[in-house]
């Protein structure tokens, strides 16, 4: 009687945790909460959402959280089995990405689960988060996180107005986009932006193209005299270095922080971090200054 006491008491308390798959998730989620709750975060600095796993150990605490936040819409694919199971074992969890208006990829018409490139999306998810927090975390500060999660909503209109502002040096004409992967649709469809393609297919990293992918696409680069090619900062650039010189033309290959934070410090350790970097790259690459 005593164990099954203790047991009963070491889930309720673990269940004050909330658990978070990505870490931009994991910032988001922190910045609603603030102090008032524990938050994990499962996926590593400099990773890829796409391939990440998580242990037994971590497995297991998934199942006993408050509160599991992830992406959904197929993006961490390592760990979607696990997110399930927690779901299955009763604990409450939101898929953010599915909440905040997804759009759909050009080419397959699945929905594209990148939705932290345009801030007022983010926006959107903070407010997803934060509700969904005070519903499930019990004794909950409930003032604390309101607070919290206004601060950051005036710092993500802060960041969207700035980004705007930044985007506006970038003539019309020169708003054309080429990535490693496709990551930044949410993005283009904020600012106005063209994606011109992408060098590995479809919207994972777990895909590969093929020698007439890359000469189709180096193709398109040269038409449209795009003068900079994006590539993330976690993973090679081998070939976006490879399009680069397909296309015959002066593209420089530039990094950006598209799919995961950084340790502190390192460039882009917070999101808003992560998106002035990638918005001061995005506008030197194109305007060439």
């Amino acid at each position: 009687m005593l164990a099954a006491v203790t047991s009963c008491a070491e889930r309720g308390s673990s269940r004050a945790e909330i658990i978070v798959t990505t870490n931009i998730l994991g910032d988001i989620t922190r910045n609603v909460v603030g102090d008032a709750a524990r938050v994990t975060v499962l996926m590593p600095p400099n990773a890829d959402p796409h391939q990440f796993a998580i242990s037994a150990r971590q497995a297991a605490a998934l199942e006993r959280a408050a509160l599991v936040v992830h992406n959904g819409l197929g993006l961490e694919a390592g760990v979607r089995r696990n997110v399930e199971a927690a779901e299955q074992a009763g604990v409450p969890a939101v898929a953010v990405g599915a909440a905040v208006d997804p759009i759909r990829y050009r080419d397959n018409d699945s929905a594209d689960p990148h939705f932290w490139t345009d801030p007022m999306r983010v926006r959107k998810a903070a407010e997803v988060i934060s509700a969904q927090v005070l519903e499930h975390v019990g004794g909950i500060d409930a003032g604390a996180v309101r607070a919290a999660t206004d601060r950051y909503l005036t710092e993500l209109d802060t960041l969207d107005g700035w980004m705007r502002e930044r985007f506006a040096t970038i003539a019309p004409e020169q708003r054309k986009l080429v990535t490693n992967h496709h990551v930044f649709g949410y993005l283009a469809e904020r600012f106005g932006f063209e994606v011109i393609g992408a060098v590995i297919p479809g919207g994972t990293t777990l895909a590969s193209p093929s020698a007439s992918d890359l000469a189709g696409l180096a193709g398109t680069v040269r038409a449209a005299e795009v003068r900079a090619i994006f590539a993330d900062s976690s993973q090679s650039d081998r070939l976006a270095r490879v399009l680069a010189e397909q296309a015959g033309l002066t593209v420089r290959v530039i990094s950006l922080y598209s799919e995961s934070l950084t340790e502190p410090g390192g460039g882009a350790g917070t999101y808003l971090d992560m998106m002035r970097a990638n918005t001061e790259a995005i506008a030197r690459g194109l305007t060439g200054i």
